[in-house]
C-alpha cells in the first residue's frame, strides 16, 4: 500500500505559490516592522537585524535535521518529506563557502536596500538580470543571447525613470533613497554570483548527492551565511550589540517581527524551490516578476506609503523589461530558424 501522501500535486502546487507570494509580503513587512523596531535605517542596527534572521534560518535548519523532517509541504497539505543530516564533508563545506559568501551578502545587501526604502529597494531589485546578464558574461562566461540584451536598456531605463521626480514647475530631477538605489545593486550583484556559484557547486556530481537535495543545500548555505556574517556584524555594528541584547530582552513586537522575519524567509524560498523545480522556466519567470509586483503594491498599502507616478510607470517598464528578457527567447524560436538564412 502507498503510503498517505495528503493532497494531490496540483493542488500542492497551488498552494505552494500561494504561500511562497504570501511568505514573501509577510517577509518583507516582518523585516520592515523588525527594522523599525531597532530604530529604523539611521540606527546602525541594520545589519544585525539582517545577520540575527539568518541565525533564525540556522536554528530552524538545525530543527529539521534534529526532528529528521521538513514540514515545508504541510503548506501544501502534504505529508512533511524526510530530512536527514546531509553527509557533506569538510572539502565540501569549503566548496559551498562562496555561495555561503554570496548567499549571506545577497541577503545583508537586501535587508539594507530594503530598510532604506521599500518600494523603491523593490524596484531597484527588479534589475537583477541586468547584473546576471553583466557578471555572467564576466565571470562565468554565460552571455545573454542578442535578444536579451536588447531587453537590459528597457529594464534600466525603467529603474531610472522610477528614480524621477517632478518638481512644482514641471521639470524632472533624480530624487531616490541612495541607501536602496546602492544596496538594492549591491544585492542584484551578489545574486548573480551566488547564481552562478550555485551552479558551479551543483555540477559536481559527488557534492551534489552528498547534500542529498535542495533542502539540505538551502539550510547549509543559510548556516554558513549566518556564521559569514557574524563577524562583519560585530566589525561594523559590535559597539551597539548591547544595544540590541537589551532591545532584543524586554521588546515583544522585536523578538515577533524578527523571529517571524527569519522564518518566513526561509519558509518562502523553500516553496519557491517547489514551485519553480515542478514548471518550467517561463513560469518561474513570469511568477517572480508577478511577484515582484504584488509585494510592491502589498508593501504600498502596508507603510502607506503612495508610489509616485514616475515609480508606478518606471517600475511597470522595468518589470515588462524583465519580463519580456525571461521570455524573448523561447517567443522568437521558431522564426529564428527561417530569419537566419537572410
Amino acid at each position: 500500500t502507498m503510503a498517505f501522501k495528503g493532497a494531490p500535486d496540483s493542488v500542492a502546487l497551488a498552494l505552494f505559490f500561494v504561500f511562497w507570494y504570501a511568505g514573501n509580503m509577510k517577509y518583507n513587512e516582518y523585516n520592515t516592522a523588525a527594522l523599525n523596531a531597532v530604530g529604523g535605517k539611521t540606527s546602525g542596527l541594520t545589519m544585525t537585524v539582517a545577520t540575527m534572521q539568518l541565525g533564525v534560518c540556522a536554528l530552524y535548519a538545525l530543527i529539521v535535521w534534529t526532528i529528521k523532517l521538513n514540514p515545508a509541504k504541510l503548506f501544501g497539505l502534504q505529508m512533511p518529506e524526510k530530512q536527514d543530516v546531509p553527509k557533506v564533508t569538510q572539502a565540501d563545506l569549503i566548496k559551498s563557502l562562496a555561495l555561503g559568501f554570496c548567499s549571506a551578502g545577497a541577503h545583508a545587501a537586501t535587508v539594507f536596500a530594503l530598510g532604506g526604502d521599500p518600494l523603491f529597494g523593490q524596484i531597484v531589485k527588479s534589475a537583477e538580470p541586468v547584473l546576471a546578464a553583466l557578471i555572467g558574461t564576466v565571470f562565468y562566461n554565460k552571455a545573454p543571447t542578442f535578444n536579451k540584451v536588447m531587453c537590459l536598456p528597457v529594464i534600466v531605463g525603467g529603474v531610472a525613470f522610477a528614480s524621477l521626480k517632478k518638481g512644482g514647475d514641471g521639470s524632472y530631477s533624480l530624487k531616490f533613497d541612495t541607501t536602496a538605489l546602492v544596496f538594492g545593486m549591491l544585492a542584484n550583484s551578489f545574486a548573480a554570483f551566488k547564481g552562478g556559484e550555485n551552479s558551479k557547486l551543483m555540477s559536481d556530481k559527488g557534492v551534489a548527492e552528498r547534500y542529498g537535495g535542495v533542502g539540505n543545500q538551502f539550510a547549509v548555505t543559510q548556516i554558513l551565511g549566518f556564521f559569514i556574517l557574524l563577524p562583519i556584524m560585530f566589525y561594523t555594528e559590535g559597539d551597539k550589540f548591547p544595544d540590541f541584547v537589551n532591545m532584543l530582552k524586554t521588546d515583544s513586537n522585536l523578538q515577533f517581527n524578527l523571529i517571524m522575519s527569519g522564518l518566513c524567509f526561509y519558509i518562502y524560498n523553500e516553496l519557491a524551490t517547489y514551485t519553480l523545480k515542478v514548471t518550467g522556466a517561463v513560469t518561474a519567470s513570469v511568477a517572480n516578476t508577478a511577484k515582484r509586483v504584488i509585494v510592491m503594491v502589498y508593501m504600498a498599502a502596508v507603510t502607506g506609503k503612495a508610489l509616485t507616478d514616475e515609480q508606478k510607470m518606471g517600475s511597470a517598464v522595468a518589470i515588462s523589461g524583465v519580463l519580456l528578457y525571461s521570455l524573448i527567447d523561447d517567443l522568437l524560436k521558431p522564426k529564428a530558424k527561417k530569419g537566419k538564412t537572410a
